[in-house]
């Protein structure tokens, strides 16, 4: 099987779409305050994350335009399989740690924030990819989808780089940076799913 660009890109998408998705039930089943199968979701999505950074990466390589938007999408990849890896590895015992030994709950939020720094600045990154895709598709005629791609990049980009600048609580209750994050994703990967036959 070749990898050309547009298979390549497509198949950068269906992973993009994948976490998304997963996302999507990690948060609903957080807000449901059911059970959340945390090693498996978060599990799965580094494992996504790091097949994504591969074909970003060869995409990046490969292709005659777009190259920072490809370089967002390798770079953002790479910053989630570290956050996922950060959760699934320390979360727990920093926790355990906390509850049982005076003083130690300070270095658990440090590492729940830390985490969330790389999330936000991942998510920077994929608005930033959608911005340019979406500005490509607005260049080529395709207003709804160019449009809607530009405005939720916009608005996912000022939104995770002020949580990164002043904090995740920034935006009190309103969940501004993660929900217009995951958009962007799912929008990023309609953008790659379907990519032009002679788009490079």
């Amino acid at each position: 099987m070749e990898f050309t660009v547009k298979r390549t890109a497509q198949i950068t998408g269906v992973l993009l779409l994948a976490a998304a998705i997963s996302q999507a039930i990690y948060t609903a089943l957080y807000l449901s305050e059911a059970d959340v199968p945390r090693q498996l979701l978060w599990g799965t999505e580094g494992i996504l994350f790091v097949i994504m950074a591969a074909f970003a990466g060869s995409a990046l390589a490969q292709s005659d335009r777009h190259h920072l938007a490809w370089a967002a999408i390798t770079a953002a990849a790479l910053l989630n399989v570290v956050q996922v890896g950060v959760g699934l590895t320390m979360f727990g015992p920093f926790f355990e740690a906390s509850g049982a030994v005076d003083g130690m709950a300070p270095a658990a939020r440090a590492v729940v924030a830390f985490s969330f720094m790389l999330y936000n600045a991942a998510k920077v990154l994929l608005a930033l990819a959608l911005l340019v895709f979406g500005l490509a598709r607005l260049d080529a005629g395709s207003q709804l989808l160019g449009g809607a791609s530009a405005l939720v990049a916009l608005i996912a980009l000022a939104g995770n780089a002020a949580s990164m600048a002043a904090g995740r609580d920034v935006f009190g209750d309103l969940p501004l940076a993660g929900g217009s994050g995951v958009i962007a994703t799912a929008l990023l990967a309609v953008c790659l799913l379907t990519w032009p036959a002679d788009e490079r």
